[in-house]
């Protein structure tokens, strides 16, 4: 990949992650080589992570995808300017956890394509306990396992115990979060 590809232009500013999509899923970004990593491709990753910050940088959209990749969603690779270590030393600053992506929702599409939604799957149980969990699973349109992994998820959900949710930081707050962990590394690179 030549410099020259990754420019940031004006008027690409606004979709470099989209426009480059094959910078930013590359897959030394979406998983970091080690320390113990040949230095070639520590150096590849350090070119790389330079160019998807340039063209963050740049995006107007920025502070709002770092929002998001800190607070909502646990992504892989480099979003919202940051890489994964980084947002996950901003979570530790905010004193907040994000929660992995719920694939036992996905694994419960139907041939129509349709999710199989967790609390009708339990709201049928209890309406229905003398039904078999293959009758179930008919009538859901899911498999059976669809329906013993909602059900199994909605027992363990009852064995924890409540924990009040702690509120969002602001946008303010993971701004200086990330001031304080982005800006001593991008000082570092610079001498």
């Amino acid at each position: 990949m030549s410099s020259a590809t990754f420019t940031a232009h004006p008027e690409s500013a606004t979709q470099g992650c989209r426009e480059f999509a094959s910078l930013f899923q590359h897959p030394l970004l979406e998983e970091p080589p080690t320390g113990s990593a040949p230095s070639d491709q520590q150096r590849q990753y350090a070119m790389l992570a330079r160019k998807a910050e340039n063209l963050c940088r740049s995006c107007p959209l920025m502070q709002q995808c770092l929002y998001s990749a800190v607070v909502k969603h646990d992504v892989a690779g480099y979003a919202g300017g940051t890489t994964a270590r980084q947002r996950m030393a901003i979570r530790n600053r905010l004193g907040i956890t994000v929660a992995p992506e719920d694939f036992d929702t996905l694994a419960g599409i139907t041939a129509r394509n349709r999710h199989v939604d967790h609390d009708e799957v339990v709201r049928l149980r209890y309406a229905n306990p003398h039904e078999s969990l293959e009758t179930l699973a008919r009538r859901l349109g899911c498999s059976l396992s669809t329906v013993k992994r909602h059900l199994r998820r909605h027992r363990n959900e009852a064995q924890r115990p409540r924990v009040q949710p702690r509120p969002l930081p602001s946008m303010a707050e993971v701004l200086a979060a990330f001031r304080a962990v982005v800006a001593p590394a991008t000082l570092h690179r610079a001498a």
